[in-house]
């Protein structure tokens, strides 16, 4: 997986759209298919992604969406 990604749960995701429209990059979509609670969910292009949290924030449902990064390190000197 290339760093900054999106990783959506889906059948959390009742496609309220929000995490798309503050999506800057444009690499969120709802997908054709639906998930278990009969929704079209929000899924990620698997590429783009900025890392800049505005899905994250915009998702009404805690824990739909989650931004991984890389960890950076500090170096002692």
């Amino acid at each position: 997986m290339k760093l900054p990604a999106v990783e959506i749960k889906s059948n959390q995701c009742k496609g309220c759209g929000l995490c798309i429209d503050s999506c800057k990059p444009g690499v969120l979509s709802l997908s054709k298919a639906f998930n278990l609670l009969g929704y079209q969910y929000a899924e990620y292009k698997q590429s783009g992604c900025t890392g800049c949290e505005a899905c994250y924030y915009a998702c009404p449902e805690p824990g739909a969406i989650s931004i991984h990064k890389e960890k950076k390190v500090q170096v002692q000197r």
